[in-house]
């Protein structure tokens, strides 16, 4: 029998919401007794009972925080928990000066929040997220409340789905990197070219205030780490003008990772940004109002994301709403997500200075690259688990673990080292993850080890590694064992341990398992100043 996904802790009959989830396993209603078969992820989903006596539903609700203290004083601090807060739906019959109620739930969910700011494995699903905008009469469907104890209406199963999923995702950091944005009739109205910067649609009468707002969405998106790019068919001096000048543009052009403004078409335009940027096609969200430019990428570039445009202006923001929340939506943002654009212009600044040196190793020297090495700590943990979920291309296992995992290694003695790379050109922040399991007795195991495509192509990779092993040997490790596990994006890697110096010992399906024997220390190259932080 397979792992179970998740096992569900609730109080009614919850199963048809988790349709999409075949392994679940559920509690019997109000159970705090641990599963027979321990899930990957345990839910907790109380629900608010439908009850005449305001009394009884006050006392239901006390006694669910007492239960889920119970339940996770059971599980282990590095399990995977969510909670998923409680919702008022029907509730009982009270005066309208009576808010012993609302404030009952009020203070559930609250005690949630501080278990999960408690416990790193702890996270919180605001059910109102889904449900607030709901009626109540859809809600509860009383059939099905009062013949099989469902306190949330089955035919909102597949919306639920969707909603869990996106819960998951913005636990997991799994969301795309970049956002691609036309610009006439998208950015602002009308067409710039044909109507110049004092004609555009943007300030604060309409339509112009739908685009303006629509920008300053856009701009607090890039804060929390979205990298914007432009891809518009335009005169770029007409559009460098506009940004520079007119009175109500939000957006700057110090805001914008990357852009091709020309006439070129878009699909080609697209392929050159996500080239420029280094990241993967399947990383990008196009907007653009003109239909025929949507159907043009969706086309030929298949992997790019492309929603389809409001018809009306004022559908705008309500739009990118629901863009964000599919694409980029996350649960909990590191330092590193709020400085992404800045990050990716400095890459774009140290190519064009790679350009213009003919000795590689020169080139690198210019770079003044620095590099602090850190343990798991309190602070780095949220961003070590971010980058096993969201890193594909420089990984040699792809292995995807929580915060809670991470721990859980680190407590059982794991090696888990972070790389912070920075140069002249700028800080790329933490970039760089090594963990190193089975320390006994002369011997190691790489469990993982990867590097964010932002920093590659300077060499680091190499450095970092070769600084890892000659600490190991410090350790008085005599054997490293290491893999290659094959995925559909980590091809570039392939060869990594060979060209290191590792032994293949065995290949598998594509999976290359190695070791290596340290004896002399590696030598690194002088142009990287590599630093071990405190701690």
């Amino acid at each position: 029998m397979s792992q179970p996904e998740f096992h569900i802790f609730r109080s009614h009959t919850v199963e048809p919401l988790f349709a999409s989830c075949p392994t679940a396993t559920f509690s019997g209603y109000g159970e705090v007794a641990m599963p027979v078969e321990t899930p990957r992820i345990m839910v907790w989903f109380h629900t608010v009972g439908v009850d005449s006596s305001r009394e009884r539903l006050l006392a239901e609700i006390a006694g669910m925080g007492a239960k889920l203290d119970l339940v996770l004083s059971q599980a282990e601090g590095a399990m995977p928990f969510w909670l998923v807060t409680l919702f008022p739906g029907a509730g009982p019959i009270t005066a309208d000066s009576d808010v012993e109620f609302v404030r009952a739930v009020a203070d559930y969910n609250a005690h949630l929040y501080d278990v999960a700011e408690a416990r790193p494995a702890v996270r919180v699903l605001d059910l109102g997220d889904f449900l607030g905008d709901l009626a109540r009469s859809k809600i509860v469907d009383w059939k099905y409340f009062y013949m099989a104890q469902m306190s949330i209406n089955p035919a909102l199963a597949s919306e639920f789905a969707v909603w869990f999923e996106g819960c998951r995702r913005s636990i997991e950091s799994i969301r795309k990197k970049c956002l691609v944005l036309d610009l006439d009739n998208t950015l602002w109205g009308g067409v710039l070219g044909e109507e110049g910067i004092e004609r555009i649609a943007l300030g604060h009468d309409y339509p112009g205030n739908v685009f303006r707002d629509f920008q300053a969405d856009l701009l607090e998106a890039a804060r929390q780490g979205v990298i914007l790019a432009i891809c518009s068919k335009n005169n770029e001096e007409d559009v460098l003008e506009a940004f520079e000048k007119h009175p109500d543009m939000i957006l700057s052009m110090e805001d914008i990772a990357a852009h091709r403004i020309n006439w070129d078409d878009k699909a080609s335009n697209i392929q050159q940004l996500a080239d420029e940027l280094n990241i993967g096609l399947d990383s990008m969200v196009f907007i653009d109002d003109n239909p025929r430019e949507r159907e043009l990428v969706k086309s030929f570039l298949p992997d790019v994301v492309v929603p389809e445009f409001p018809e009306r202006p004022h559908r705008l923001r309500v739009f990118f709403q629901e863009v964000y929340r599919e694409n980029f939506r996350l649960y909990r943002l590191t330092d590193e997500d709020h400085k992404k654009t800045q990050q990716y212009k400095d890459n774009a600044a140290r190519a064009s200075s790679g350009r213009s040196f003919a000795d590689f190793d020169e080139y690198l020297r210019s770079l003044e690259i620095e590099v602090e090495i850190q343990v798991a700590n309190t602070f780095n943990l949220p961003r070590i688990a971010q980058m096993t979920q969201k890193t594909n291309q420089f990984n040699l296992t792809t292995r995807r673990y929580t915060e809670g995992d991470i721990e859980a290694m680190r407590d059982d003695g794991a090696l888990i080292i972070c790389a912070s790379v920075g140069d002249r050109f700028g800080d790329s922040g933490i970039t760089g993850l090594l963990i190193v399991k089975d320390l006994s007795e002369g011997m190691a195991t790489v469990d993982s080890y990867l590097l964010s495509c932002r920093i590659l192509g300077r060499g680091i990779e190499n450095a970092v590694f070769k600084h890892a092993l000659n600490s190991l040997i410090d350790r008085g490790v005599e054997c490293v064992r290491a893999e290659y596990l094959p995925t559909a994006k980590n091809a570039q890697v392939e060869n990594f341990y060979d060209r290191i110096g590792f032994e293949l010992e065995r290949e598998e399906d594509g999976a290359k398992h190695y070791r290596m024997k340290l004896a002399d220390r590696f030598t690194i190259e002088d142009y990287y100043r590599i630093e071990v932080a405190d701690g």
